[in-house]
């Protein structure tokens, strides 16, 4: 019998694809609202504008998503591409040069002054808001690659279909221990992405915790 193709990803982009442009939009706005209309350099400006991309995107996301059952989950990954990830791509990267930002900005600023205390908190939101952002768009890219073709790769030990929730717990777990507790992968596909995943919580854990000791460190000596 002959084996069926795959079906064909749809060209136009979907739900995910334009939140995430929406909000780099409303970022870059912020950026150069806050970067000429108040006293911050520019390097805090765009730590203030990726915030807000990230604040936005994620709080979304967990408004919305957190309520919906397993078929508007099937529906809503179906519609993202997996050969199109210029959108995921340009958060991530962007999460990437917020951690640079952060590390700019540690190196300006008087210690012990109530700036540099400011300077480090903006940096510790910062790290922690990308943090929270590349999980949340980790359980995206699992939902996509689980209800693709074909369908599963993670073993959720249950019976019913997997819900947003769900790939939400299976991302975050990667992102809080750079493993996965109690599911059971079964797909290539997946194992390469859990792999990317924890690499990447790997680099985001050792940026918090940098930014935390400055922050300790910077209120010590006030």
């Amino acid at each position: 019998m002959d084996e069926q193709p795959a079906p064909k990803r749809r060209l136009r982009w979907g739900a995910a694809e334009k939140e995430a442009m929406v909000a780099l939009g409303l970022g870059a706005v912020v950026v150069v609202l806050v970067g000429t209309l108040t006293p911050l350099s520019w390097v805090a400006a765009v730590l203030v504008g990726w915030d807000v991309v990230a604040v936005t995107y994620t709080g979304r996301l967990a408004l919305v998503l957190r309520r919906w059952d397993h078929t508007r989950t099937k529906s809503r990954a179906m519609s993202t591409d997996l050969d199109r990830l210029g959108a995921d791509l340009a958060l991530l990267g962007s999460a990437i040069a917020s951690l640079v930002a952060v590390g700019v900005l540690l190196t300006r600023g008087e210690p012990g002054t109530a700036a540099d205390t400011l300077r480090i908190g903006l940096s510790l939101v910062s790290v922690a808001a990308s943090w929270a952002m590349v999980h949340t768009l980790f359980a995206q890219r699992y939902a996509a690659l689980y209800y693709g073709h074909p369908e599963g790769g993670i073993d959720f030990n249950e019976h019913t279909r997997p819900a947003y929730r769900d790939f939400a717990y299976f991302a975050f777990t990667i992102g809080m221990s750079y493993a996965v507790s109690d599911t059971n992968v079964g797909s290539s596909k997946i194992r390469g992405a859990v792999l990317r995943h924890a690499l990447l919580s790997y680099l985001f854990g050792t940026g918090i915790l940098a930014t935390t000791i400055n922050l300790v460190a910077s209120l010590s000596s006030g």
